[in-house]
């Protein structure tokens, strides 16, 4: 069994306007994705214990490009353009949704996805949208209702609850769960999530080292 990575370790890898501008298509992929004032790079600082990790603004719509981080080697975490909210000129919004579309339909190494929605307004028009495109291409989904000390424990646990029952209509593989970047409240859920769907590719890796070992190790010829 793999042991859990080491999120701190992530590192920036690039900013791409596109796919075509991405690093060749293997290994795994993450994807993080939610609207523009969702709290995403909030998320992935805290996730990484790394204040400047990905770029954070008051002003909600910043991420422009699809921004790759890499955890370890052949193990990626993505931040896809908000969409929805930001206050940005048609055409511009118009680029941003069909690079969006194209790293979600055409990424082959693309083997989850996060949607990030603020608990207190969840499941919007567009969310529920990405949610569904996720399930028709058979990908699993981690669904985070981020700000969640915004709401006291009570009626946090009571959103979440409903949301995962509204959840079981996609008839997907779909979990849900709250999150805090300012507390901390659901870290470890997000990271146990993520060394699951990592956990194929590091396994491949370690097949293909001990099958390099013994190719390097095989006994001399008499």
């Amino acid at each position: 069994m793999n042991q859990p990575l080491n999120y701190r370790n992530t590192s920036f890898i690039t900013s791409a306007p596109d796919i075509r501008h991405l690093p060749q298509d293997a290994g795994v992929e993450i994807a993080f994705a939610g609207r523009s004032n969702a709290g995403k790079s909030s998320a992935l600082n805290r996730l990484t214990d790394q204040k400047g990790l990905a770029r954070t603004s008051k002003t909600p719509g910043r991420t422009q490009l699809i921004n790759m981080f890499e955890v370890i080697n052949g193990c990626n975490l993505i931040d896809l353009p908000g969409y929805g909210f930001a206050q940005v000129p048609l055409e511009l919004k118009l680029k941003w949704q069909k690079a969006l579309g194209e790293y979600l339909q055409r990424r082959e190494c693309l083997q989850g996805l996060v949607v990030l929605m603020d608990i207190r307004h969840p499941m919007k028009d567009l969310d529920q949208q990405m949610i569904n495109w996720a399930i028709e291409s058979s990908l699993p989904v981690l669904v985070l209702l981020t700000k969640a000390d915004k709401l006291k424990s009570g009626a946090r646990k009571a959103q979440v609850l409903k949301i995962r029952e509204m959840s079981k209509e996609f008839g997907g593989n779909v979990q849900v769960e709250a999150f805090s970047a300012l507390k901390g409240i659901g870290v470890d859920q997000v990271r146990n999530k993520l060394d699951e769907w990592y956990a194929p590719e590091l396994e491949r890796q370690r097949v293909l080292a001990a099958d390099d070992s013994e190719v390097f190790n095989l006994p001399s010829a008499e």
